[in-house]
């Protein structure tokens, strides 16, 4: 089994800064991505950006690029978000990803096999 463990969420002001970060771990796959998706009350679930495991290739959603920003650590199976500048609608539980499916971009939920359980993100004006 898989399992990936967020941690970094908060409660914040707008125009604050977080970083979130994603530590995976439990058996070995085959890593071809990580990536961050939100869920704000009463919204489905969004992409909000991955990163290629072998190339360090970035994809971001519209509302939060040149905001957030992802990167890993492959040696320690790590993936972080750096949100800069936040905003009130950016307030959801942000979830950790992984897919074990060679294909970019990777912006789609049934792209991603292994889910964390989520750290809820505040941010208020």
């Amino acid at each position: 089994q898989v399992q990936l463990v967020e941690s970094g969420g908060g409660s914040v002001q707008a125009g604050d800064s977080l970083r979130l970060s994603c530590v995976a771990s439990g058996r070995t796959f085959s890593n071809y991505g990580m990536g961050w998706f939100r869920q704000a009350p009463g919204k489905a679930r969004e992409f909000v950006t991955a990163i290629n495991w072998s190339d360090g290739s970035t994809d971001y959603a519209d509302s939060v690029n040149a905001r957030f920003t992802i990167s890993r650590d492959s040696a320690k199976n790590t993936v972080f978000l750096q949100m800069n500048s936040l905003k009130p609608e950016d307030t959801a539980v942000y979830y950790c990803a992984a897919s074990n499916m060679p294909s970019w971009p990777m912006t789609s939920r049934s792209q991603f096999a292994f889910w964390g359980q989520g750290t809820q993100v505040t941010v208020s004006s």
